[in-house]
């Protein structure tokens, strides 16, 4: 992989918005969207398919996750401008159904993401402090993170790095005290890598890698924040896989971990698999540590997610692919405020729903489908030319990630089909809904210059 220029060396992107993004900020950025809650219930379902070698999945799913990072490390240093996936479809393909379909995909992942993760926040972990209405306490948190977005993306990106901290922390302490347990004769080392009795090895590995690659899903939200770094040309490719390769290091030492503290049966029949690990050790830690760390880790997923959401929005609004009404930007703090409140009531609004579980899943599977669009567009736009130095992955890369996007897909059932196929309606439906109003406006101004 190599850095590509046809001039001199420049970032200048004409930004409305604020470049208040460095190099660590943006790494902190990435590594608490991709160490998010589900890590804490992770273990468990990969146990029932790989058994004890649980690291084996969380390393392929990490390859497969690299491979679209790729394509994202070049197309980010290339555009840097916010909107991410539908800014490089648009770029692509020229045809603005197709990149309005793939903002929108990011768009529904984004706010669905959030309203569920707001349910979990005001559910069992915050139940363990305070008993509240879930709904209700939802909508507050939802109205907290919004004002935290609002404030600015230095704001919000200080608190990430705060609770990152904390998120990490808490698989820190997992390794830390099967460690402890080791050096003092307990666990088991030889789990590592005993299959189910009954299970083909590498079959059983694919099938745990498609569970284990979305916990790796969330770097793509990155994009979306690029007109805000500094010198993205830069840093983005050094934060994006420097962030990666630590959550990839993480987990494989969280799943080892797991192995050798608890038999498979003892993780899969656990609904808090890594609380049981602690327990296990017999290091004294209180049970209520873990529920704070969780809390923590599915807020800073809440915030990192309505930050992505908000700048979809802004971005596919300055693409005149949604109303321009969408890219205002407040005149002090340069943050997208218009942006933030239409995607903070959306997400207010689905947690009326109670149950967006089925919605997620539908939801990731869209992702797969501009995961597939973002490795086509690196190939479509090796022709256009930048006045910018930029990353270059090796063309293989993309081709891969195609394959693997495509290999995933061929694993969901018809039901997340069939959702998938009415979102994907009800975006089209928008869409010329956005077309109809803009022709609208766009006579009456033409009326009002007449007169």
């Amino acid at each position: 992989m190599t850095s590509e220029t046809a001039a001199p060396p420049h970032d200048g992107t004409g930004s409305k918005l604020r470049q208040a993004i460095t190099g660590p900020l943006l790494y902190l950025f990435i590594l608490g969207d991709v160490l998010g809650a589900g890590i804490y219930a992770l273990m468990g379902t990969l146990s029932q398919d790989v058994g004890g070698a649980l690291w084996a999945p969380l390393l392929l799913a990490l390859l497969l996750a690299l491979l679209t990072a790729g394509s994202y490390a070049e197309l980010v240093t290339k555009y840097p401008k916010a909107g991410g996936a539908a800014v490089f479809a648009e770029r692509a393909y020229r045809t603005p159904i197709v990149s309005f379909l793939v903002g929108f995909s990011m768009l529904a992942a984004g706010v669905t993401s959030a309203a569920g993760l707001s349910l979990a926040f005001a559910g069992d972990y915050l139940g363990t402090f305070v008993d509240l209405p879930p709904v209700p306490t939802a909508i507050v948190f939802l109205a907290l993170i919004a004002c935290l977005n609002a404030r600015g993306i230095s704001d919000s990106l200080r608190s990430n790095v705060v609770m990152t901290v904390i998120e990490v922390s808490g698989l820190v302490i997992v390794i830390v005290v099967v460690a402890v347990m080791l050096g003092g004769g307990g666990g088991d080392v030889s789990r590592i890598g005993a299959f189910p009795a009954e299970a083909n090895p590498a079959l059983a590995t694919l099938s745990a890698a498609i569970v284990a690659y979305y916990s790796f899903v969330g770097f793509e939200t990155s994009a979306n924040v690029a007109e805000e770094v500094r010198e993205p040309s830069r840093v983005y490719p050094k934060a994006l896989f420097g962030a990666l390769a630590t959550a990839g290091v993480v987990y494989v030492l969280v799943g080892l971990a797991s192995s050798i503290a608890l038999p498979a049966s003892e993780l899969s029949d656990s609904t808090g698999p890594l609380l049981a690990v602690v327990s296990a050790s017999g290091v004294p830690i209180p049970d209520w540590v873990f529920s704070l760390i969780a809390l923590v880790a599915v807020a800073n997923g809440a915030l990192l997610t309505m930050i992505m959401s908000s700048r979809v929005t802004y971005g596919m609004a300055e693409q005149r692919l949604l109303p321009a009404l969408l890219a205002k930007v407040l005149p002090n703090r340069k943050t997208p405020w218009t942006a933030i409140v239409a995607t903070t009531v959306v997400a207010m609004l689905l947690t009326l729903v109670g149950d967006v579980g089925v919605l997620a899943e539908t939801v990731v599977l869209l992702l797969l489908f501009v995961f597939i669009s973002t490795n086509v567009a690196v190939l479509v736009l090796r022709r256009d030319r930048v006045d910018h130095e930029h990353f270059r992955v090796w063309t293989f890369v993309p081709v891969l990630g195609v394959a693997s996007c495509v290999l995933l897909l061929t694993q969901q059932s018809g039901q997340v089909w069939l959702y998938a196929a009415i979102l994907l309606a009800v975006g089209v439906v928008l869409y010329f809904v956005a077309r109809v109003t803009g022709r609208r406006s766009g006579r009456d101004h033409e009326a009002g210059v007449i007169r």
